[in-house]
């Protein structure tokens, strides 16, 4: 018996002393045409990046016809052979409101144009995302899609999953999926005043004490990217991206205000957009304190470890915001 206690109390020093096993790093891909830069090679190969999730096209409703149509299908110019694939279909909601729409075809035809990406390019893919923001309108019609379409691809099916969609699982339901990845950022309201809508720590607290409760594995997606909020009168008019903090600072028509503000002092065009002399440009980013701080809170208030920590995109100007060893500290949180 003394022998059996010891071996048993033996056995579990050895589990606790084994190191837990961290979380994989992913991207997502979400241009139009795949063809990685050298400097976003060397950050999957730095990260020992294995898989990748990448756009395929968007599902878009012609509202005139009630036609669904892919918009700006994904075109490969480089290998992605070396890399898991993970066609994600991105689905405007608007789609399941019109019930002219008939489900059955529009996933079989959503199985059969993947299934053409797929050939085309020799890609082989185990897994099928659906990025959808389904509401308690439309759940029904997703949930029914969903359905048909795991049927059909014969594949893993992960969904994408909002927050909302986490708290009130309970009204909103829960897809017939295998996991889930839950969108940890676009928090908050596109707007002219102080707040970032991309990453909001105090709306996050409004829905991390639900995840114990969601029945469904997650994932986590965060954000690494950017993006310019311009402001004219007080009103939103766009949203700008791939401009970076030290392009403005250098250009003369641009005064920056403080640290997050630029102010236009006069009118000109700067890649394609016009502004207008008053224009408010507001910075909206993620600071590598800020990802930390979304690991530290999803790992206080989940059961489970996820097997993915999922970033938001791929995209060498995002990278030029972050040391190196970014991906690596974030993932070691969990």
């Amino acid at each position: 018996m003394k022998n059996r206690l010891g071996f048993a109390l033996l056995l579990l020093l050895l589990l606790a002393c084994q190191p837990s096993k961290k979380p994989a790093i992913s991207f997502y891909y979400w241009k139009t045409v795949f063809d990685l830069t050298p400097k976003e090679q060397a950050v999957l190969t730095h990260n020992n990046v294995q898989k990748l999730y990448v756009r395929y096209f968007d599902l878009v409703l012609n509202v005139a016809s009630h036609d669904v149509y892919p918009a700006s299908p994904i075109h490969f110019t480089t290998p992605i052979q070396q890399f898991a694939v993970v066609p994600v279909v991105y689905i405007k909601n608007q789609i399941f409101l019109d019930t002219t729409v008939a489900i059955p075809e529009l996933a079989r035809k959503t199985v059969d144009l993947i299934t053409r990406i797929n050939t085309s390019n020799r890609i082989s893919c185990q897994e099928i995302q659906l990025d959808c923001d389904w509401t308690l309108s439309t759940k029904e019609r997703y949930l029914e899609f969903v359905e048909v379409f795991k049927r059909i691809s014969q594949k893993r099916i992960s969904a994408t999953i909002r927050l909302h969609q986490v708290k009130y699982f309970k009204k909103t339901k829960i897809p017939n999926v295998d996991s889930g990845v839950l969108m940890y950022y676009n928090m908050g309201k596109i707007a002219p005043d102080s707040l970032n809508s991309i990453y909001d720590r105090k709306i996050a607290e409004k829905y991390l004490e639900s995840l114990k409760k969601y029945p469904l594995q997650l994932n986590f997606a965060l954000p690494i990217y950017s993006w310019f909020i311009h402001i004219q009168n007080q009103k939103v008019i766009g949203v700008r991206t791939k401009i970076s903090v030290a392009d403005l600072v250098k250009d003369k028509n641009f005064k920056r205000e403080d640290e997050k503000h630029f102010r236009v002092i006069q009118s000109n065009y700067k890649n394609g957009v016009f502004y207008q002399e008053n224009d408010v440009l507001k910075l909206e980013a993620i600071a590598a304190s800020d990802l930390l701080e979304m690991a530290s809170d999803l790992q206080e208030n989940t059961n489970e470890s996820p097997n993915e920590i999922l970033f938001y995109d791929l995209d060498q100007f995002n990278f030029n915001s972050y040391e190196k060893s970014i991906f690596e500290q974030v993932i070691a949180v969990f």
